[in-house]
């Protein structure tokens, strides 16, 4: 088993933080929500150990990548209410940020579901979890019928004409050209509803510099889930 090398681990703005301990990455975290950086640090930092355990216990990679990818996306949302200090730790140990991190992949391992293999569209090579996880934040952010549009035109790849005829059935008289304006001005949204550390490492953006909705979101693969 060969562990992926993620190249955000590489960037500056996430190697800037290797001399934080676990617990002031958690702290700052926790203390900074509109940051992306902090997250990156602790992703690159533990995802060697998450893999491992992950494709030791699942036989097939398709499904093995998909599960790592739920299980940061898990680890994400529960990093901000966590506090060690209440984990009621074994005697004689103290609580980590890493133990924490296996148990939390133990449990998915043990309780997710796994779809079939040939069901799930997920590339661990086209996103990695972190990017999965910002990308979802800022679809929810979307109106609706936005959120629609760019899915069906960046997820699936159905042109502006298959758009508007879906939702001409839907009773909702669009033009194939006015799908095309509001799937710009979607991602337009989508780059400024994400972080600006993390366009920054993903988009290979300054981070001072504004968005300017040039078509970078138009290159991520867009999915309310892996």
């Amino acid at each position: 088993m060969q562990i992926p090398k993620f190249p955000e681990c590489n960037h500056a703005i996430v190697s800037s933080l290797e001399h934080y301990s676990d617990p002031e990455l958690l702290l700052l975290f926790q203390r900074h929500p509109d940051a992306g950086k902090y997250f990156l640090a602790i992703f690159c930092r533990y995802s060697p150990i998450v893999y491992s355990l992950i494709h030791h216990s699942i036989k097939s990679p398709a499904q093995a990548d998909y599960l790592f990818a739920v299980t940061w996306r898990h680890i994400y949302y529960e990093l901000g209410g966590l506090d060690l200090r209440g984990q009621n730790p074994s005697e004689g140990e103290n609580p980590t940020l890493q133990s924490w991190l296996i148990q939390v992949t133990a449990l998915c391992i043990n309780r997710v579901e796994l779809p079939p293999v040939e069901s799930i569209q997920y590339s661990l090579r086209e996103a990695s979890p972190p990017l999965w996880c910002f990308v979802e934040q800022a679809l929810e952010q979307l109106h609706p019928a936005q959120r629609l549009i760019v899915l069906l035109s960046q997820t699936f790849h159905w042109s502006e004409t298959r758009i508007a005829a879906y939702l001409q059935a839907e009773g909702q008289i669009v033009t194939p050209a006015e799908v095309r304006r509001q799937i710009e001005e979607s991602q337009k949204l989508l780059e400024s509803a994400l972080p600006a550390d993390v366009a920054a490492v993903y988009l290979d953006r300054s981070i001072d510099s504004p968005m300017d909705g040039t078509g970078d979101m138009a290159d991520l693969p867009l999915s309310p889930t892996p």
